[in-house]
């Protein structure tokens, strides 16, 4: 198999059109099954390896750093320098009221935190993973540029950021003449399309690197699962703390109709509705390079296909025109 690489936004840094997301690792997978999964996508041509330092998904404020030790330790045992490894921080990571958040004095705690965990003097990537309203803009940006300038972090990004917070977040840095922002890591898919209208439209003009998460919208995309079902344990469904969210992102009577054509979609054109999901993601040209998530290492060959499928124009307009409403928002006519 064989994955095309591509330039990180407007970067000269190259990375695999598909990256790896690792919140599985450490409460939905162990150890050994989590280094599976590692050697099954990196086998498979993917170079670019994402994290964070709260992961596992679902867990509590015990678990965080666990996947970040977990890929450590694969990384010492394969070689740090093969691979583009991305982390992020903001969320709750021990018991202090500033363990999170993305002040200037969290930020410079959580790096070292993570590099210890990840075995590493530096990431390539350093994201922002969500928009801390309580923390001034300019200090945030203020505290990645000297994370870049420490060699900590090549490059700096954010995470699940509205368009005009991500806009005035470019523009700060453009005026205080700080690190540049390189990219922005949104909810994407089939199944939630509403970055169409302001954040891809950004991120196309800004030249930013777009490495969306969920592609699979939780699951619901392979079409394993039955409307009317109860969600089947350890799934992102079911999950410690994160079960209720994506029940409540995608477990409803309207995602599972859609699912339903899709599936009649993918079997006419004789693909696995999970390739055919990616497919699809990655066919948009502002995309940079979509998370793959898994629990066991089996899961990932449909994913995987996705960089070789070439998806035809006609059946992209019928995906495009199917799923439109989850654009959201769009003006009256």
């Amino acid at each position: 198999m064989s994955i095309p690489t591509t330039r990180l936004g407007r970067t000269g840094l190259t990375v695999s059109r598909l990256a790896l997301g690792t919140m599985t690792f450490g409460l939905q997978t162990d150890e050994a099954v989590s280094h599976s999964i590692l050697d099954k996508a990196t086998e498979g041509g993917i170079n670019f390896l994402d994290t964070a330092d709260v992961y596992p998904l679902g867990g509590t404020v015990g678990t965080t750093g666990r996947t970040e030790e977990i890929i450590g330790r694969w990384l010492r045992a394969k070689g740090r320098s093969r691979y583009i490894v991305a982390t992020k921080a903001v969320g709750k990571v021990g018991p202090n009221t500033w363990d999170q958040g993305a002040s200037r004095k969290h930020l410079l705690d959580a790096i070292d935190a993570s590099l210890k965990r990840l075995q590493t003097d530096h990431v390539d990537l350093y994201q922002l993973h969500h928009d801390d309203r309580e923390t001034p803009l300019d200090e945030s940006l203020e505290a990645l540029d000297v994370i870049v300038r420490s060699g900590r972090a090549r490059y700096i990004g954010v995470s699940n950021f509205l368009a005009y917070r991500l806009a005035r977040a470019i523009g700060r840095a453009e005026l205080h003449k700080l690190t540049r922002l390189v990219s922005v890591q949104p909810r994407y898919s089939l199944l939630f399309r509403e970055i169409e209208r302001e954040l891809l439209p950004l991120a196309g003009e800004e030249g930013l690197g777009v490495i969306p998460y969920n592609p699979l919208a939780g699951g619901l995309l392979t079409g394993k699962y039955q409307p009317g079902a109860k969600p089947e344990d350890n799934t992102r469904f079911t999950l410690g703390t994160a079960g209720a969210m994506y029940q409540d992102r995608y477990w409803n009577e309207r995602s599972f109709a859609t699912v339903t054509q899709l599936h009649k979609l993918a079997e006419e054109a004789g693909v696995p509705l999970a390739t055919l999901a990616v497919a699809w993601v990655m066919a948009n040209p502002l995309i940079t390079a979509p998370l793959l998530g898994a629990s066991r290492p089996e899961q990932l060959d449909a994913t995987l296909a996705a960089a070789e499928y070439k998806l035809d124009a006609g059946l992209k307009q019928r995906l495009d025109e199917l799923t439109a409403e989850y654009r959201k928002g769009d003006a009256p006519r």
